[in-house]
């Protein structure tokens, strides 16, 4: 395989455009599956015999090939970025809504029943203290969905919309690999990147939990190094 190093810096306009149309489709694709999840999981976690129904309806949406899903919105919505954004939107379903409903079941009791001697309404419990304890099981299950998604709108290249899947077809197409390494590329740090944004928006809407993560800094197998070298050396 040979890479024609020349076509970067020749195509440097083209892979920005492809790369912000990438993102224009990815990042609304995991917010409106957010807002979707959200209350869905609320009412999973609240009304239990809903909980199977709603995660069942979201897993059997994941097992839809993702083109296929495509085909049959094609009717509905048309050859437009709708249709790659509602079929990403599905797909995250599966993660924000199983991510989130165990976030809420892992919250304390106690936390719960200290909120409500205090007189405060389930609306203002739920958005005061159950989501904000909760938000470390989400923001993971929003990092899945993101890096997800990211990943997906390659496939909506087949009609238009898929940002750098468009340097995958034209690779393919013309046996030119050149273009399908910059967008395999592209793709992955784009991934990285975003990951590394959600990561630092988690620890900047969680302080509560930055000092209980420096003792366990401490447990960590590095940490215990230095003795085990000394006791080799001494073997």
């Amino acid at each position: 395989m040979t890479i024609e190093w020349g076509w970067f810096p020749d195509h440097a306009d083209e892979m920005t455009r492809l790369t912000a149309d990438h993102l224009a489709t990815a990042v609304p694709a995991v917010l409106l599956g957010l807002l979707i999840a959200l209350p869905l999981a609320v009412l999973a976690h609240r009304v239990r015999p809903l909980r199977a129904f709603v995660l069942g309806a979201s897993n059997i949406l994941y097992t839809i090939p993702s083109l296929a899903f495509f085909v049959l919105l094609l009717p509905v919505t048309g050859l437009t970025r709708t249709t790659a954004i509602v079929g990403l939107t599905a797909y995250t379903l599966v993660v924000l809504v199983r991510n989130t409903v165990e976030g809420l079941d892992a919250v304390p009791v106690k936390a719960r029943e200290a909120s409500k001697a205090m007189g405060t309404k389930p609306l203002r419990t739920l958005l005061t203290v159950e989501l904000p304890l909760a938000l470390p099981v989400i923001m993971a299950g929003v990092r899945v969905a993101t890096v997800m998604s990211i990943s997906l709108v390659s496939v909506a290249s087949y009609i238009g919309y898929g940002g750098l899947g468009q340097l995958f077809t034209d690779g393919f197409q013309r046996n030119f690999p050149t273009p399908v390494v910059a967008g395999v590329v592209l793709t992955l740090l784009l991934a990285l990147v975003a990951d590394a944004l959600l990561v630092t928006v988690q620890w900047l809407c969680t302080p509560w939990r930055r000092g209980a993560a420096r003792p366990r800094a401490a447990t960590s197998p590095f940490a215990k190094l230095p003795a085990a070298l000394k006791l080799w050396k001494r073997a």
